[in-house]
């Protein structure tokens, strides 16, 4: 019996990656695996230990004794030690330092590992900044999801207004600018498209459009495997 289809969305933050994802795992009968909660999850223990998002070492060696579950829900519940903290860790603050965590190597190795493991026998659609590339380069779908800094400040502005948290725009573009800057020039896994991944620009597209073309190359993939 063949291998269930894995399909993998790198790109920049803000970019749609967790709601097309999301979206294309529940049409398609997938599992979802969002890294970048992952992050998030060790970052909220990190600053609650009183360790800096420095200091990389400690935060690696707290991340293998920690306990990361989800389970399905919307949206997506997230646990650390089975605390469940699918709220706590949506914040921007909660963003920004798993941003800053994830720079480190000790951290990207006690979690890559991980990520690596669960979605090995396929099956999954996941999405994060370095999917493609180094967590799931198997996969039979890769793309690479971007949009402008404007876009993107945009729809996480709506989205952060929506959960009824105060935001300054462009306070919130600043941070998604340096998010974007230390995702590319990080000497670890920095966020870069896969030659083999198909870039969606989704500058004024819908999510349905998205998902729409990301499913037809899954379906493309399927038939021609």
């Amino acid at each position: 019996m063949s291998k269930p289809i894995t399909i993998a969305i790198d790109g920049p933050a803000g970019a749609g990656k967790s709601t097309v994802a999301k979206r294309l795992a529940a049409e398609l009968g997938l599992k979802l695996l969002d890294t970048g909660a992952m992050y998030r999850v060790l970052a909220l223990k990190a600053l609650r230990a009183g360790l800096t998002v420095e200091q990389g070492e400690a935060i690696g060696e707290l991340g293998k004794g920690t306990v990361i579950g989800f389970e399905p829900g919307e949206p997506q519940r997230v646990f650390l030690d089975s605390e469940d903290v699918t709220g706590l860790i949506r914040t921007p603050d909660i963003g920004e330092a798993a941003s800053a965590i994830s720079a480190h190597t000790p951290v990207r190795r006690v979690l890559a590992e991980r990520q690596k493991a669960i979605v090995a026998e396929g099956g999954y659609v996941l999405e994060g900044r370095d999917v493609t590339t180094v967590i799931a380069p198997q996969a039979e779908v890769k793309i690479f999801l971007t949009a402008t800094l404007e876009e993107r400040t945009r729809r996480r502005y709506e989205e952060l207004v929506a959960k009824g948290q105060q935001v300054d725009r462009e306070e919130l573009k600043a941070m998604i600018a340096e998010r974007d800057h230390r995702d590319m020039n990080r000497e670890d896994s920095p966020l870069v498209q896969a030659p083999d991944a198909v870039e969606i620009i989704s500058d004024g597209m819908e999510v349905d459009q998205v998902v729409a073309l990301i499913r037809g190359l899954a379906a493309a993939k399927t038939i021609t495997s």
